[in-house]
């Protein structure tokens, strides 16, 4: 490992550099040496004033490939970072790119460390032609030997982040933050349809159509990072999830219509109360990453609690989306591939049942959310603390380790319509709530939860 100091000078297009972009996010950085001769050839092309082009690149940087690479420290991790610089030759991909990419992929698992991608990329290098575009594939290999290693990946998108670099180390990613305004896209500004909404070629489109987690401020980066790599990289228990105390002092209810109405009473901690209760910090996971979008009603991401990392998931009250379900299941199965418990909150009337939510395939939505649950090898721990309708909540619940709050109902249809399909009137509606044991104590008898959570610390008047 050899340590170079970091070029503070700005780019000649005011785009950040590579070692800006590690000295942005870094505490201290120390670049691995890849040991390799520079080429003074015309590449497997045999493409005139190539390397004219390289040598003018170099000159201009002071970089020998398009990307730098090395352990960085973030806050307290340690970290393979990887940084683009965009000034050479447009932090294209060639073959020596490759060999640094897949170079930090290998460093990263044989320690163990997070690898942060700063990617600020246009795509495949046009002067190696097939050579250049293979190296996509040899870093998705990479990418799945990290992943099945158990090491988590982040991209921090800059600007342009466009062609192969988005379509392996960006999106591939994951964890993905991205920079304001930056372009984010497959399709490069010069290839892109004419007309084409341009809008949905930024960091900002992206992250309304669910492929990027957030869209972050260049002076919040650093300690956002620092956030993530630390819930990713923490000790984790292997212990479920601890059980969150309930957030009021209610009593079980005496009937089942008593149950409904207090589960649905805008009063009610939501779980956004639970998680801020719950966490000491935590980061969030955001949208569906297949063009769905995001579930504002559906939280998911990692947080610190007692020093140990947990994911959540958590229903805030209203209908769930499809995006919600694919968000969920996406976190659940990042959760289990790093060894990290999850916690689930039940909150939910039931999935979204229009006809958007239909076409965009809210049953195979909740398919993929059952099969998360079901498949996960880490702990899951679920606590209903609102209402708890039907399969749309069920899909989030764990199977073995659920509870209830005092001011909670879980039921296998909500009164109203259980009343209107067995073709009862409004007045029968109380009636069939009690018939059909929703009731947190009701759930404890029948085997559904495992008790009823009390407030451990009531207010102090």
């Amino acid at each position: 490992m050899a340590e170079r100091p970091v070029d503070s000078s700005p780019t000649r297009h005011g785009r950040t550099s590579a070692r800006e972009a590690i000295a942005a996010v870094t505490e201290e950085f120390h670049e691995h040496d890849p040991a390799e001769r520079v080429t003074t050839g015309e590449g497997p092309l045999d493409w005139a004033g190539y390397a004219e082009s390289r040598a003018r690149a170099a000159a201009r940087t002071g970089e020998e490939e398009s990307v730098v690479y090395g352990l960085g420290t973030i806050g307290e991790v340690t970290c393979v970072v990887l940084s683009f610089e965009f000034g050479y030759l447009g932090g294209s991909l060639g073959r020596r790119t490759g060999d640094r990419v897949v170079g930090a992929h290998r460093l990263a698992r044989a320690h163990g460390f997070p690898l942060v991608s700063l990617v600020a990329t246009g795509g495949s290098r046009m002067q190696e032609g097939m050579v250049a575009l293979t190296q996509l594939q040899r870093v998705a290999k990479e990418s799945v030997l990290l992943r099945d290693a158990g090491v988590a990946q982040v991209a921090v998108v800059r600007d342009p982040t466009t062609g192969g670099g988005w379509a392996t180390l960006g999106a591939g990613a994951d964890v993905i933050l991205a920079l304001p305004g930056a372009q984010v896209a497959f399709a490069g500004s010069r290839v892109r349809p004419a007309g084409a909404d341009p809008a949905a070629y930024t960091a900002e489109g992206q992250y309304e159509a669910g492929q990027v987690d957030a869209v972050v401020s260049p002076d919040a980066l650093r300690e956002t990072l620092t956030h993530w790599v630390l819930a990713l990289s923490r000790a984790h228990s292997f212990r479920p999830a601890p059980v969150p105390d309930a957030l009021s002092d209610a009593e079980p209810p005496a009937t089942g219509w008593e149950a409904v109405r207090r589960a649905r009473d805008p009063e009610r901690p939501r779980a956004d109360a639970y998680l801020d209760a719950y966490f000491t910090y935590r980061v969030e996971l955001s949208g569906d990453r297949c063009g769905g979008g995001r579930d504002p009603g559906t939280r998911c991401g990692l947080g610190l609690r007692g020093g140990l990392a947990y994911a959540y998931v958590a229903q805030c009250g209203t209908a769930t989306l499809p995006a919600g379900y694919r968000t969920a299941a996406r976190t659940i199965r990042l959760a289990d591939r790093l060894g990290i418990p999850v916690l689930t909150l039940v909150d939910t009337p039931g999935a979204a049942n229009g006809a958007d939510a239909e076409r965009a395939g809210q049953g195979a939505a909740i398919a993929d959310a059952f099969a998360a649950v079901a498949a996960a090898r880490v702990p899951v721990t679920t606590l209903v603390v609102g209402e708890g309708g039907s399969g749309g909540a069920l899909a989030l619940t764990s199977p073995d380790n659920t509870w209830v709050t005092a001011d909670s109902y879980y039921s296998v249809i909500a009164p109203e319509l259980a009343a209107a399909i067995l073709k009862r009137g409004p007045a029968d509606v109380e009636a069939t709530a009690d018939q059909l044991k929703i009731r947190p104590q009701d759930l404890v008898e029948l085997g559904i939860a495992r008790g009823i959570v009390r407030r451990r610390n009531p207010p102090v008047d």
